[in-house]
């Protein structure tokens, strides 16, 4: 059986994580207290209901224990989503993902379970500021408090050499664990054969190496 989602908040972050799990051919539940929300909204996912999502009889009632997965993206009231949070853990849902306002916010979802801790605002200044380095950076993942993954677009001086003559893990202390051509991802990479114009590169590293790795090969 595809697992199946509930959505708290139907704001921007909410409705946009519903529509592409809907996408993606899994049914979504969507909550919010906003009637005019819920309304947008219900043309889209499997359900939507008007709801109080700090009402624990009220989430009980919809049975969200029966979820695999709950995504609270409550925006800006941070009471009612460490609340509604509470209320989830312990109704015992397997996987509970928060949208953290702030890394205060975070740091105390943690603390009452949350198991996924999202920051998207954060997240998404750290692509920007990426890319800005590079146009070349097509997106850049953070692991860890230490280590990212960052996808790069193969840039001039690439093209022709191959990850052997490269050598990014002498120089940079960064590997390069797959690649991406026409569309089709190599694992593992291919070290012999010629970085290609449009090969996309993914590459592992720290935070500290991908940065001057990513500063020595901006255009």
């Amino acid at each position: 059986m595809k697992k199946q989602f509930a959505v708290i908040g139907m704001g921007r972050f909410g409705s946009s994580v519903a529509i592409n799990l809907i996408g993606l051919g899994f049914e979504v539940l969507a909550l919010d207290h906003s009637e005019e929300r819920i309304q947008e909204i219900s043309t889209v996912v499997t359900h939507a209901v008007q709801v109080d999502c700090t009402d624990e009889e009220a989430l009980r009632a919809l049975g969200l224990r029966n979820f695999d997965v709950v995504v609270v993206a409550i925006g800006e009231n941070i009471q009612a989503s460490i609340l509604a949070t509470l209320q989830l853990k312990d109704m015992g849902i397997p996987m509970i993902v928060v949208k953290a306002a702030n890394e205060l916010h975070g740091k105390v979802l943690r603390k009452i379970g949350a198991d996924k801790i999202i920051f998207p605002e954060r997240d998404m200044g750290q692509r920007v500021a990426h890319h800005l380095i590079s146009p070349n950076i097509l997106d850049y993942i953070e692991l860890s408090s230490e280590h990212s993954i960052l996808e790069m677009k193969a840039n001039r001086r690439m093209v022709g050499k191959n990850l052997r003559e490269l050598n990014m893990r002498s120089h940079y202390n960064c590997n390069v664990i797959a690649v991406k051509q026409d569309g089709q991802l190599v694992i593992p990479p291919p070290v012999e054969e010629p970085v290609k114009e449009n090969d996309i590169l993914i590459v592992l590293g720290s935070n500290k190496d991908l940065k001057r790795f990513e500063v020595a090969y901006s255009e």
